[in-house]
């Protein structure tokens, strides 16, 4: 059997065929060479399939490698057209060429404008008049428009003579002005849209032919999809622009996000596994490559609505848990932050604060325990000191060392409800303790405020402490707090009762302060000057009772004249001071007429005698007015 035998059921040569592209003749020649060489009639019947199948799959092939040439030639084509990028460049290709292959004076071309509903003319070659160059036409009127309309073509052989336009005076006037007599007009389509006209015209007679009409109108459907081709350029252009725009922001956020996730992770770590303000603020550092650090709050807040904000060129994001000012998160030398880094900063407070919670939830039967020990100091002067001192130990407190007592009262406004004064009271106490826990000292709730016993330290002063004490206070609850503070205890656990006798005296303390217009202070008696002496020895009545006799002295006359006659001669000469002693202002601070205040001070005369208002008189009368209110304040 020669080579050309076929083998394995006859597809051998017919695959060698199909490989070098034989012509559709060479696949006889297996079948002739088997039928001459005496081969069965199995093997001429499998040569025949096969051949049956190699000549499907040649043709196959043939039907794609023409697609392949007509695909080819497409692409050549969009070559050529995408070759022009401006739109205007296209536009005045499409005329010259039009103008070119008709033969005529001038060609030109117009777009529908979708908004006006009309179409104006965009590009002429040949052109020579100003007006026709910038004519719109209206839908259906004059040739151009017609073809826009109805998205046929229309020849003229004589526009001016030609009744089957609608002839408009702007129309014919450009026209004329142009010196056109023979049009054709054929639709720009996109589909079924036509988006303008190609036209092109002669100034003298002509008739188009069909062939012409033909030939201009294959060329508009190629100007077309040029125009639009230059469109989609202009459109990609633009849109690759935006996304080179787009992957430049990713391409710089992607490190901002990754860190971002980083401190998310560790955060998450953190909390899992119990760990503390200081490990945020390291886990916050390494990922924002800077120094962070916790500052406990100072009394003013340090950001707003828990956004981070600038200070200088640090970064300060507010620690704050129902609406209690707990401290902040400092990020240092970074005043260029990225707002993805911002937000981090943020979520680290919040951690933060959530991280403080628990801690003080835990803190809490500790602080429920100070103030248990405290109570006891102040209602059981009995106990046995050797028991307090057993009991203060185990929270780290040395009640033989001196001590200052501390009344405090959260100032909240006066149209304040009782719902808001009980969580306001709740919120001091809860700071009190923290401040009490942290200062080895202890902290209670009681008539409607919060009392502290506080270790005074070598060189201080219960004025100083009372101070840091509102100050601290104040800045934890956002609200004024006012504080007073006792002379110093000396060894609390071996005189128990002394405690509650400094409580007495920093209330009064606190009553001074509120009474002298100092709501949100901290102040001790020695604060106070002749003051002091009322409220540090009132305990005794000693010093007390000499002030009575002083005030009874001075206003008695008046204060036993308001009792008697039910007048305000009192309140009168409170705001006659406080107004700098003129009538004018007194009258309008008490709401009343100038004539009831001079009545009321000519009373106040002939009770006090006429030189009450001289320097020496009038100084002790301001005093006695002011003493008298405390006293009053006291015994309410």
């Amino acid at each position: 059997m020669s080579h050309d035998q076929p083998q394995s059921g006859g597809e051998t040569p017919y695959l060698e065929l199909l490989a070098r592209g034989a012509a559709a003749d060479a696949y006889e020649r297996p079948v002739l060479v088997a039928r001459a060489d005496g081969a069965t009639p199995e093997t001429l019947a499998a040569l025949e399939t096969a051949k049956l199948h190699a000549l499907r799959v040649r043709a196959e092939l043939e039907g794609r490698r023409r697609r392949e040439a007509e695909l080819s030639a497409l692409y050549e084509t969009a070559h050529d057209l995408a070759g022009l990028r401006d739109l205007d460049a296209v536009l005045a290709a499409i005329v010259q060429r039009a103008r070119s292959l008709l033969g005529t004076e001038v060609a030109y071309l117009s777009l529908n404008d979708p908004v006006a509903g009309d179409t104006y003319m965009r590009v002429t070659e040949g052109s020579v008049s100003a007006r026709f160059q910038q004519l719109r036409l209206g839908m259906g009127e004059g040739l151009g428009g017609l073809v826009a309309q109805t998205a046929r073509p229309y020849a003229t052989e004589s526009y001016f003579d030609d009744p089957r336009f609608q002839h408009t005076w702007t129309i014919d006037s450009g026209v004329r002005d142009e010196g056109l007599v023979a049009i054709l007009g054929v639709p720009l389509t996109l589909g079924s849209q036509v988006i303008g006209v190609l036209f092109a015209a002669d100034r003298r007679a002509r008739v188009f032919e069909r062939e012409q009409i033909a030939l201009l109108g294959s060329f508009a459907a190629h100007a077309a999809v040029a125009i639009d081709t230059a469109n989609l350029l202009a459109e990609t252009r633009s849109a690759l622009t935006e996304l080179e725009r787009a992957n430049e922001i990713i391409r710089d956020r992607s490190g901002v996000i990754e860190r971002a996730s980083d401190v998310h992770d560790r955060l998450t770590e953190l909390v899992l596994r119990g760990g503390g303000v200081d490990d945020v603020a390291r886990a916050v550092s390494e990922v924002l490559d800077g120094t962070v650090e916790f500052t406990a709050a100072d009394g003013e807040p340090a950001g707003a609505d828990g956004h981070a904000v600038r200070r200088g060129d640090d970064w300060v994001a507010t620690v704050a848990a129902g609406g209690e000012l707990l401290g902040a998160l400092v990020l240092h030398g970074h005043p260029a932050l990225d707002p993805v880094d911002q937000r981090t900063l943020e979520r680290a407070a919040m951690v933060t604060s959530l991280l403080l919670l628990a801690r003080r939830s835990a803190d809490e039967a500790e602080q429920r325990v100070r103030g248990e020990l405290l109570d006891d100091l102040l209602d059981a002067p009995d106990r046995d000191p050797r028991l307090l001192r057993e009991r203060a130990a185990r929270l780290h407190a040395d009640l033989d060392a001196p001590h200052v007592v501390l009344a405090a009262r959260v100032e909240a406004p006066r149209t304040a409800g009782a719902e808001r004064e009980s969580a306001d009271r709740r919120r001091l106490w809860s700071a009190a303790s923290h401040l009490a826990a942290t200062g080895r000292g202890l902290a209670a709730a009681r008539d409607g405020g919060t009392v502290l016993l506080l270790p005074l330290d070598s060189g201080d002063s219960a004025a100083a402490l009372a101070r840091r004490t509102a100050k601290h206070l104040g800045g934890a609850l956002r609200d004024p707090v006012t504080v007073g503070a006792s002379g110093p205890v000396g060894a609390p656990a071996a005189r128990p009762g002394a405690v509650a006798g400094a409580y007495g005296e920093a209330r009064r303390c606190v009553d001074a302060l509120r009474l002298l217009g100092r709501s949100g202070e901290g102040a001790a008696a020695e604060d106070f000057g002749f003051l002091g002496l009322l409220l540090a020895g009132g305990g005794d009545g000693r010093s007390g009772g000499a002030v009575e006799a002083f005030v009874r002295r001075t206003i008695g006359e008046v204060v036993a004249y308001d009792g008697r006659r039910g007048t305000d001669l009192v309140r009168t000469l409170d705001a006659y001071f406080a107004c700098g002693m003129s009538p004018a202002r007194t009258k309008d601070e008490l709401h009343v007429h100038v004539n009831t205040v001079a009545q009321r001070l000519e009373r106040v005369g002939r009770l006090l005698g006429a030189d009450w208002q001289s320097p020496e008189r009038a100084l002790e009368v301001q005093l006695a007015l002011r003493l008298h209110g405390l006293l009053s304040a006291m015994t309410r």
